[in-house]
């Protein structure tokens, strides 16, 4: 199994609209072969942000990587555009190989 996940530090005045993105979007994950699961998780919020993480498991990373090389991926991600300030800098992709 294999879990992919992306950490994004959202402008509080925007986790709204950050939401209402993921929540609309058409991600076509069902029809991909090796998906298991998708959670989109709300963390600590601070004065300035708050953090959000998308967290999906896979059969195997190879399953993950055709998905992030396939037309569903591009697909899902060409209409995620957010108002200007939504994110305070870029996400940061962190991928895990479950062992046990």
């Amino acid at each position: 199994m294999y879990i992919a996940m992306n950490r994004f530090r959202i402008a509080n005045d925007h986790t709204g609209d950050f939401v209402d993105i993921w929540k609309n979007r058409e991600s076509n994950l069902d029809k991909v072969p090796g998906f298991q699961t998708f959670k989109l998780l709300q963390g600590a919020r601070d004065d300035e942000g708050t953090l959000f993480i998308s967290h999906s498991t896979w059969e195997s990373k190879e399953a993950f990587e055709a998905w992030t090389n396939s037309e569903h991926f591009k697909k899902s991600h060409s209409g995620a555009k957010a108002p200007q300030g939504t994110y305070l800098g870029h996400p940061k992709f962190e991928g895990f190989e479950v062992i046990l």
